[in-house]
Parts: structure tokens; C-alpha cells; sequence
């Protein structure tokens, strides 16, 4: 057993420091979103955990107001569960922009399976001023925050 000041290594063979063990988030690094003359769109979303540890989630679909929202979220989805490798999966039930309390926001609703484990049903949202497709992403973040943080904190 390692003493606690000490690293350990992780079999992809880079370095966990303590400090890095206690990180119990995402980082959201990077959003990308394409819509080609086709009527189709392409959104890559790219999270870190460790630095120069990143995942990327990619989605494809129908471009439109709803659809643009819908396949930028599933991209994030898409991050979360291969950050897991599997052991996390998610379906988004709906994503929708909406005005409340003088101002707009994303709204996503989301299924997560653990294992065989019964699903739960998650919300998140996000102020949507500036870029309602990052916004999206960002209340898919937090809709998966807590589900995510128990499966970091297990890993």
C-alpha cells in the first residue's frame, strides 16, 4: 500500500496524485457544432478528468431548433458514457429552452442505468443567454453531476 503523500499509477500507465484522486467533476474543455447544406448536424463534446485525460462524445442529426439543442446533449451523454466505459449509460428523454424568471434556459431530462440497477429519471438545466447549444451541454452536466460524481468516487 502506498504511503498518502505518494503517487499511484493507473493501468493506462499515467501518474494519480492525491490531489487529483479528490477531483470529483468533469472539466468541460472543449464544444465543436456543424450543420452541413444537407439539413444535418454534428456536435463533439470533449470533457477532462486528469490533465491530458479527455473523452470525447460525438451525435449526429436532423438540424433544427429543437434538434440542434437535442443532438448537442447527446454528445455529452455520449462523453459521460465512454468516460465510464460503459458502465454508465444514458438516454436523453427530452431537451427543450424555456423562459423563466426573466431569463431563458436549457432544460434536459435524462434516464441513467448503473449497472442492472433500476433507472433514475435526471434533470438539469442551464442559463441559455449567450449560446443555447453549450448551455445544453452544460445542463447535461448537471443533471449527470451527482450520478457522475458517485461513479468518480468509486473508480
Amino acid at each position: 500500500m502506498l504511503p498518502p503523500s505518494s503517487s499511484s499509477e493507473q493501468p493506462s500507465g499515467s501518474i494519480i496524485t492525491q490531489a487529483q484522486l479528490k477531483r470529483e467533476r468533469l472539466r468541460f474543455t472543449n464544444f465543436v457544432f456543424h450543420r452541413a447544406p444537407s439539413g444535418t448536424c454534428r456536435s463533439e463534446v470533449e470533457f477532462e478528468w486528469l490533465e491530458g485525460e479527455r473523452v470525447v462524445g460525438k451525435a449526429d442529426g436532423v438540424t433544427s431548433t429543437l434538434g440542434d439543442l437535442r443532438v448537442a446533449a447527446d454528445a455529452a451523454l455520449r462523453a459521460i458514457e465512454q468516460f465510464s466505459h460503459g458502465t454508465l449509460r444514458f438516454e436523453l428523454v427530452g431537451v427543450k429552452t424555456m423562459r423563466a424568471f426573466d431569463a431563458n434556459i436549457v432544460i434536459v431530462s435524462v434516464l441513467a442505468a448503473h449497472g442492472g440497477g433500476p433507472q433514475q429519471r435526471l434533470l438539469g438545466c442551464h442559463l441559455a443567454e449567450d449560446d443555447p447549444l453549450r448551455s445544453a451541454v452544460v445542463a447535461v452536466l448537471h443533471a449527470t453531476n451527482r450520478v457522475l460524481g458517485n461513479f468518480i468516487a468509486t473508480r
